[in-house]
């Protein structure tokens, strides 16, 4: 779980930063910086007037280390790897795998950008991020780490298909207590990209995804049916029940399917399904009741005066 959710979140979600958007930041930095110096360095030469030239010329070395190169490192380990320019940019500094930078990262950023970025006024930077593919510098590349993106532009990305109709109500028996939150991000984040996938990649993780369901439901997946579509229609039934509880228990109605309909997401039914798997019984988990409640097993609706309450239709969002 932790290996498929860590490395395709890093390689679907996030995006390097370029050449331009990343000299914008710097520039920014440097603008802050430099304003920063130079506040600092007229309060230094009032204070220490009295001071002889080599106590004076001291300060002034320690002011620049501290506040050009102690300064930024010290911003983008307390903001893991948010500086003020990348903030404003939309960026952020992680690590090769995607995780926060910590202090070593940092350090070895903020030493290599003396000479990569102010020491030859950021020429060495630019043909660094120019050549390399995922626009890194120097400071990068000896530092295991990565600036990417954080706005990206709003996709279709969040679209969840609808399983084949022949599998609505399949499995209405199954036990979804034990299922972690985290199973189910990794399932609709694989729904929701599998169309970008290559197509070995993602038969490959859906059957992993399927697998894992399978085993906290207690219930294997059925024969003939696909993992992707098995998967959609799981957590079209999770949904469904959420939305039967938010509305206190009634009855709510089933997403409609696409207007393209399923065929158009996983393929082509009658070669890829068969047969409609009418008249078959619904899946339920070994040892679940059909009438019990709690938890994410369906069961009856309470009991009470609901008759002459009105129904709203409002189905609230998954």
């Amino acid at each position: 779980m932790s290996e498929l959710v860590t490395g395709e979140a890093v390689a679907l979600e996030l995006r390097p930063a370029r050449l331009p958007s990343r000299a914008l930041a710097v520039l920014l930095d440097l603008v802050a910086a430099m304003a920063v110096y130079v506040a600092v360095t007229i309060v230094l030469v009032t204070s220490t007037a009295s001071l002889d030239e080599a106590a004076q010329t001291a300060l002034s070395i320690a002011t620049f280390v501290l506040v050009l190169v102690g300064a930024p490192i010290a911003v983008e380990t307390l903001s893991h790897g948010r500086s003020l320019g990348k903030m404003a940019c939309g960026l952020r500094v992680v690590r090769d795998d995607g995780g926060p930078i910590r202090f070593r990262h940092a350090l070895v950023r903020g030493l290599i950008a003396v000479i990569e970025i102010l020491m030859t006024f950021g020429v060495v930077a630019c043909i660094a991020s120019f050549v390399s593919a995922r626009g890194r510098r120097l400071g990068d590349v000896f530092a295991g780490t990565l600036v990417v993106r954080e706005r990206i532009p709003v996709t279709r990305t969040g679209f969840v298909p609808p399983p084949p109709p022949w599998l609505a109500g399949r499995f209405s028996g199954l036990d979804l207590s034990a299922v972690p939150d985290g199973l189910w991000l990794a399932v609709r984040q694989y729904l929701t990209r599998m169309q970008q996938l290559d197509p070995q990649v993602g038969s490959s993780m859906a059957e992993r995804l399927a697998a894992d369901l399978a085993e906290r439901t207690g219930a294997p997946v059925p024969q003939g049916v696909p993992p992707a579509a098995y998967l959609a229609a799981v957590v079209q039934e999770r949904q469904a029940r959420e939305s039967r509880r938010a509305i206190g228990g009634g009855s709510a109605p089933a997403p409609a399917p696409a207007a393209d309909g399923p065929s158009a997401v996983y393929g082509a039914p009658a070669a890829v399904y068969g047969p409609p798997a009418a008249g078959l019984p619904p899946v339920v988990a070994p040892g679940a009741a059909s009438g019990s409640t709690g938890g994410d097993r369906p069961g009856k609706a309470p009991e009470g005066p609901t008759g002459d309450r009105p129904g709203t239709g409002f189905v609230p969002p998954a």
